[in-house]
């Protein structure tokens, strides 16, 4: 659970973190980078933890802030077992979400969700269709969780198309991004 002053000190951290970061970049410049998808799922709990509920229709928007390169902002209703926003595929939006699984039979938001319940948020790598691919690839998506007023809690996720990245590398970076001092000098 974030205060918002702790998400805009995070926000503050990531943007930071971003420019002197060490972390190994993706060489494609048309992909999302780890870096970017911790500040994206980071600046939209804020929103959604600001404007609530009237936040989620820029969730949806394929052409709004939060779709940039091969990744997008989406949100998740884990007590409520539905998909509550995802720009590239409208049809998911008010549907069950806990039954759905990859291609390995790995169940998605089960773990997504115990991925969000984190103090720091987590990672989840599993199969998905890359948008434009047509076909499914390797996707680890960061997860953390929005409080909104009057609400349990929305969660907040985006991911990177990645063949060797690790969840533990990203659990790593993602910590280190959330207290800068954790650093190995």
């Amino acid at each position: 659970m974030y205060s918002i002053r702790k998400l805009a000190r995070l926000a503050l951290t990531v943007t930071v973190t971003t420019i002197l970061s060490t972390t190994t970049a993706i060489a494609d410049e048309g992909a999302a980078t780890p870096d970017e998808v911790v500040t994206k799922v980071w600046g939209a709990a804020k929103v959604l933890q600001t404007k609530g509920a009237s936040a989620i229709p820029s969730l949806n928007n394929a052409d709004g802030p939060w779709v940039w390169k091969d990744s997008y902002v989406f949100a998740f209703d884990c007590r409520l077992d539905r998909m509550v926003a995802h720009p590239m595929r409208p049809d998911l939006v008010g549907r069950p979400i806990m039954q759905v699984t990859d291609n390995n039979g790995k169940r998605i938001f089960k773990e997504l969700c115990d991925a969000a319940k984190h103090k720091n948020g987590g990672w989840v790598d599993y199969q998905w269709t890359k948008p434009g691919a047509g076909q499914t690839s390797r996707k680890l998506s960061y997860a953390v969780t929005a409080d909104l007023a009057f609400s349990t809690g929305i969660q907040v996720a985006a991911g990177v198309y990645d063949e060797t990245l690790s969840v533990e590398q990203l659990n790593k970076m993602t910590e280190q991004l959330a207290d800068p001092g954790s650093f190995d000098h």
